[in-house]
């Protein structure tokens, strides 16, 4: 018998409670910077050096954070599921909780690219990305995220996980950035939809079972409903 699909669509909600606050907490701001300044094309060709910075601060507070009991449910349900995880966070805490699927829609802050050959990705040894740092054909490196303004290169494949999943969880986003949010579109009628999130559903999300908790807390008390429910098959 074949294990049900199963895809984790995870967002912020789930990084938040590693210590990882996001730009919608804290009022457009990211360490005290407007985004306009260091998360889109403009403010790289503006300044790159503050944008090197401005990620490397971001980095070490990855570097430094540590899965949570989200993120450790996700990842134990791969022994009863075949799990996909596409998550919207840049951090890497699905990997390091142990699920091995993972779809990163925004890029990651533990690599870098180069910026005028977009197929060369190599991991940034430490927490910094220095000026200076450069690709074999000699172009300086740039975090490899995903920034306003630019394309989202995995939201194809990601909806194409999407439409065969037999169950969709969706924990810690609020279906707010797009394109993103409107993957959860994809998913076919019949196949089983759960929100893990402390705030009210949003729209289009009505045919969702709500488990009205943070991401730490509802993530394993839906994790352990799945796992009984398959027993009971």
């Amino acid at each position: 018998m074949r294990k049900q699909r199963l895809v984790v669509f995870s967002g912020a909600g789930v990084s938040a409670e590693s210590g990882l606050r996001t730009f919608r907490d804290a009022d457009g701001l990211w360490e005290q910077y407007p985004i306009e300044e260091v998360a889109t094309p403009e403010a790289w060709q503006r300044d790159p050096r503050k944008v090197l910075h401005f990620y490397d601060l971001r980095r070490a507070q990855v570097l430094a954070a540590l899965p949570n009991a989200a993120h450790r449910a996700i990842a134990d349900l791969e022994e009863w599921f075949e799990v996909d995880v596409v998550t919207q966070n840049i951090d890497d805490l699905h990997e390091r909780a142990g699920s091995s699927r993972v779809m990163h829609l925004h890029g990651e802050i533990t690599l870098a690219r180069s910026t005028v050959d977009p197929t060369f990705v190599t991991p940034v040894n430490g927490p910094s990305l220095r000026w200076g740092d450069r690709c074999p054909l000699g172009s300086q490196l740039r975090p490899h995220i995903v920034w306003f303004g630019e394309p989202v290169p995995m939201i194809e494949a990601a909806a194409e996980r999407i439409a065969k999943a037999d169950l969709l969880v969706v924990v810690g986003t609020s279906l707010q950035v797009y394109p993103a949010a409107g993957l959860v579109h994809y998913l076919h009628p019949a196949a089983a939809l759960h929100l893990v999130d402390p705030m009210d559903p949003p729209s289009g999300m009505a045919r969702a079972r709500h488990w009205k908790q943070k991401a730490s807390a509802g993530m394993p008390a839906l994790a352990s409903h799945l796992i009984s429910a398959l027993s009971d098959r």
